[in-house]
């Protein structure tokens, strides 16, 4: 097995979106390859105590071409869009949506006050699924499996089917295109991890407690908390936390190697494809 090292380190910025929602971006700063790692194109974290933080939330704006993963950790926001569903987003919970051909919906604080912390997550569609009809899945905390390691520490798998300490755990969310892996991973003081990973895939990890160290033969590169870690090609991940316990997510998917134009919240593969996307959402027919 060939264990997976540190190739690149995004370090997160503070900016803020929705009506003002305070959050630290590392994917997704710039539309460059510098801050994407196909197919993810943003990652957003955000964390307060301060309801000025995050009261205004995110009220209702359209998406196309790609899907979102909002997983929370602390907090609670209430989703709805034009399809008509609604959903509470709790504390461990998490929210799969497909854009597709297109959606329309926003995430409020249904909290004024106390904390709300959690990550959004923006994975690509292939070209054949852009325009596929919009989908929806909300996952409760108590639907997503737990699993206790022996040597210390939990692993959360939220989306995807992981290999851990030998058994195949699948989360509740599957189906993504690219066949995304999502994982929320405690570990103790020194705590060690040892992951299988598809060796296709690309992967990342970004810690939000903490410090952890990526361990390939006798080097070990260090990851500091709020910044994202691209890891290098291998079928294996080794990584423990430092002298204080850690806290990380785990990420990977398959690439998809097909061109990318951006424009906002539309993620299409040509800039025709762009200017049609507003067209439609102008004349009522993103969706």
């Amino acid at each position: 097995m060939v264990n997976r090292t540190l190739h690149q380190t995004i370090r997160s910025i503070r900016t803020s979106d929705g009506g003002g929602v305070k959050l630290r971006r590392s994917l997704g700063q710039t539309q460059t390859a510098t801050h994407r790692l196909d197919p993810f194109l943003m990652l957003d974290e955000f964390s307060s105590t301060n309801a000025d933080d995050y009261i205004a939330g995110f009220p209702d704006h359209p998406h196309r071409g790609f899907e979102t993963i909002t997983y929370m950790l602390d907090g609670h926001l209430l989703h709805e869009d034009h399809l008509g569903n609604k959903g509470d987003l709790k504390s461990g919970g998490a929210q799969w949506m497909k854009a597709g051909r297109g959606i329309i919906h926003s995430e409020m604080p249904q909290q004024e006050s106390g904390r709300m912390r959690g990550f959004q997550l923006w994975i690509n569609l292939p070209a054949k699924d852009k325009l596929q009809p919009a989908s929806y899945q909300d996952v409760q905390a108590e639907e997503t499996p737990i699993i206790t390691l022996a040597t210390g520490g939990t692993v959360k798998v939220i989306a995807g089917t992981a290999e851990i300490a030998g058994e195949s755990i699948s989360g509740p969310i599957q189906g993504i295109s690219t066949g995304a892996v999502f994982l929320d991973v405690r570990l103790p003081a020194n705590g060690q991890f040892k992951l299988p990973l598809n060796v296709s895939h690309n992967a990342f990890v970004y810690p939000f407690e903490g410090e952890v160290m990526i361990i390939s033969e006798n080097n070990r590169q260090t990851l500091a908390a709020q910044a994202l870690g691209v890891l290098s090609i291998g079928d294996s991940l080794e990584i423990c936390a430092g002298t204080q316990a850690a806290a990380f997510i785990l990420l990977s998917a398959q690439p998809i190697g097909e061109p990318i134009v951006q424009y906002g919240p539309f993620v299409m593969n040509t800039s025709a494809e762009i200017e049609q996307a507003l067209l439609d959402y102008k004349t009522g027919q993103l969706v």
